[in-house]
């Protein structure tokens, strides 16, 4: 374990290269994430509801028809598709954690709600002109490697129909600016990654072309886990181009998924794509 601890400590891990797989769906970590999700007061997981109804009003301004069929890619515990459901969509919500599908099934059977919940990798999709909307929010594009990013505009704009559009968010470099490079360690009787008592060796890397890497070693009594955290921070340009690679033509450039207006000092970017 030593010999892996120094590896992980002196080397530079290369742009997405991956961590522990599938931590997202771990008994501990995926409890976690769904209280982050649900926690009003934390930004972490999802934004806070008031801007969440704000997102979806503005969203479903767009669409000019009734019962649109919308699929929201990375859906987690449905906070969003159920916010959809109530403003007329006809929603698929798809994600890979069991435990935020599950809930998001249980919440929909409890209220009503026919909503779609399926667990499942989204870079796996494999519908064709189904859906009027995809959505992507709170900027998991750019935690994908650029040739997923590649897969998934393909896969989406399959999925699309005619006319149909994509709707993502992602960081610009204004939300990096003080991003800083370091390595900090500490102690913990329990949290996020274990509920063990560990030592949590966070470190902070930048890359060029706006990639940026947290990376959290979890040293406990027994064993050591990688977590690499990557993201990426889009220009417009950069977007447009890989938009346009995929076959996108008609873009619409806003600040966020709320529909404000963008510039320069915004630190996210919204695309909605028209196929």
């Amino acid at each position: 374990m030593n010999e892996l601890l120094f590896h992980y400590l002196k080397t530079k891990p290369e742009p997405y290269e991956s961590g522990e797989k599938l931590f997202w769906d771990d008994d501990h970590i995926s409890e976690g994430m769904l209280e982050a999700h649900l926690d009003q007061e934390f930004e972490g997981a999802t934004r806070n509801f008031v801007f969440v109804f704000r997102s979806v009003k503005w969203i479903a301004s767009l669409r000019n028809q009734t019962n649109p069929k919308l699929i929201d890619l990375g859906c987690g515990p449905g906070i969003y598709a159920q916010q959809f459901h109530l403003n007329g969509f006809k929603v698929t919500g798809i994600d890979f954690s069991r435990r935020s599908i599950q809930y998001a099934k249980d919440e929909a059977k409890r209220l009503g709600f026919a909503i779609d919940y399926r667990c499942m990798n989204y870079l796996a999709l494999d519908y064709e002109e189904e859906f009027d909307v995809a959505t992507l929010i709170y900027c998991d594009y750019g935690v994908l490697p650029p040739d997923d990013r590649k897969e998934l505009l393909k896969r989406v704009k399959k999925a699309l129909k005619p006319g149909g559009m994509f709707i993502f968010d992602a960081f610009t470099p204004v939300n990096y600016e003080n991003f800083k490079e370091e390595r900090k360690t500490a102690y913990r009787d329990n949290g996020f990654w274990t509920a063990s008592p560990h030592v949590l060796i966070q470190t902070n890397v930048r890359y060029e072309s706006d990639t940026f890497l947290e990376q959290y070693l979890v040293l406990t009594e027994h064993d050591l886990k990688r977590y690499n955290i990557w993201n990426q921070a889009f220009t417009q340009e950069i977007l447009t181009q890989e938009l346009n690679d995929a076959g996108f033509r008609k873009l619409e450039v806003y600040a966020n998924v709320a529909g404000d207006p963008f510039t320069p000092q915004s630190d996210t970017i919204c695309i909605v794509a028209h196929k």
